[in-house]
């Protein structure tokens, strides 16, 4: 029998990489539940937090469903606020960038259903002119600001 999680009251733990103004507690539920296939988590925003940086996805379509509250969404054309019931998605690409916060007083809440693209990650950072790179065993945020050659600093 599948495990049945309440979105409205599961248990979140604050995320490692938070600082101030950007503190975010989630459940990497699709892990969790022994998903292979597709990425699911769940988060919740204190007042006046933001998630993650601006980005987007090269490889993974996510969807965001708000569970409670309200949040502030930013996109490629602007902000959107999102309540209760609301459901966006982010394609690949830069049509997909997003990053999302809360503006209210209270905390909010939603769901991240994702595409799972195998055992690597990739996500863009225009604010910063970055990459994320996630694969098994390796994770590395680099610059952006120079584009090799397919051979340069090749042996």
């Amino acid at each position: 029998m599948t495990e049945i999680v309440n979105l409205l009251d599961c248990e979140l733990a604050e995320d490692a990489r938070g600082r101030d103004g950007n503190r975010i507690r989630r459940l990497m539920l699709g892990q969790e539940l022994g998903a292979r296939l597709t990425g699911f988590s769940i988060y919740e925003l204190p007042p006046g937090q933001t998630g993650w940086t601006y980005h987007y996805e090269l490889n993974r379509e996510e969807w965001l469903i708000v569970v409670g509250g309200e949040v502030v969404v930013r996109t490629p054309a602007g902000d959107r606020l999102l309540e209760a019931g609301d459901v966006l998605c982010f394609p690949t690409g830069e049509a997909g960038a997003h990053q999302v916060r809360n503006e209210s007083g209270a905390p909010a809440r939603f769901a991240m259903p994702s595409s799972f693209a195998g055992d690597g990650y990739v996500a863009i950072r225009p604010d910063s002119n970055t990459a994320l790179i996630v694969g098994p065993g390796f994770r590395q945020i680099v610059p952006l600001d120079e584009d090799l050659g397919y051979w340069d600093r090749e042996p």
